[in-house]
């Protein structure tokens, strides 16, 4: 592996990796390394090119995160984990979940997307011109280089076809913001299409997690547990 990723870890028992989304890192995740340590052991990671992860000289895809996860896992010993996803890393998540089924216990995909159309076309389309500048100048100017490549893995992935998500067995959790970037319909073919799969639609928007922690904290723990107390998992 040409880099190591950063990460931040708290907690004990089962693991629990956490998956941020596009141009982020893993401190977007405060409120639920908070809370999902008290009964996880949790690793928050900053995915390749992101926070404090080198960018390295692999592709920057999401392909190759799913990779970059399966090196961090070994090189961690962790031989099984739960994933939580967000957005770009709910589409990570789905990915691994195909390429490395043995490693996964249960799946949350939060804010995930099949292909760029799975976002509503309002939010695609700012996306898309700003792109285009910027792969204009990518040749010419490093940091254009590097914003392009950012906003190229929402505009050139993930693409992942339908039909593979019936080659997802494990127990996974797709939720989402009423008023989420991802149309509804997009999110529902996803539950629909994932044999264990539970929807749920929570108030808010794409980013429930951190404006509305307490309830998703809550949706997402009562998954991993289901549907018992968490007061009863407590170590």
């Amino acid at each position: 592996m040409d880099i190591e990723l950063y990460y931040q870890q708290k907690g004990c028992g089962q693991p629990l990796i956490l998956l941020h989304g596009n141009g982020e890192n893993s401190d977007c995740f405060q409120a639920q390394i908070e809370e999902f340590s008290k009964y996880f052991h949790v690793y928050a990671i900053d995915t390749r090119g992101h926070g404090k992860t080198l960018r390295g000289t692999k592709p920057f895809t999401i392909r190759q995160f799913a990779k970059d996860l399966a090196n961090f896992m070994d090189l961690h010993h962790i031989p099984q984990a739960h994933l939580l996803g967000f957005s770009d890393g709910g589409n990570i998540a789905i990915i691994f979940a195909l390429q490395y089924p043995e490693r996964v216990l249960k799946l949350v995909l939060n804010g995930a997307n099949l292909d760029p159309k799975g976002m509503k076309r309002s939010v695609l389309w700012p996306i898309e011109i700003e792109y285009a500048f910027y792969k204009r100048f990518a040749k010419r100017n490093e940091s254009a280089k590097l914003k392009a490549e950012m906003l190229g893995l929402m505009i050139n992935d993930p693409y992942i076809p339908v039909a593979e998500l019936s080659k997802i067995q494990h127990e996974t959790l797709v939720i989402a913001g009423t008023n989420d970037m991802i149309q509804k319909q997009h999110t529902q073919c996803i539950a629909n299409h994932i044999a264990h799969a539970q929807l749920a639609i929570l108030s808010g928007d794409h980013f429930i997690a951190y404006k509305q922690p307490e309830a998703f904290n809550q949706r997402v723990l009562a998954f991993l547990f289901d549907d018992q107390s968490r007061m009863n998992q407590e170590a």
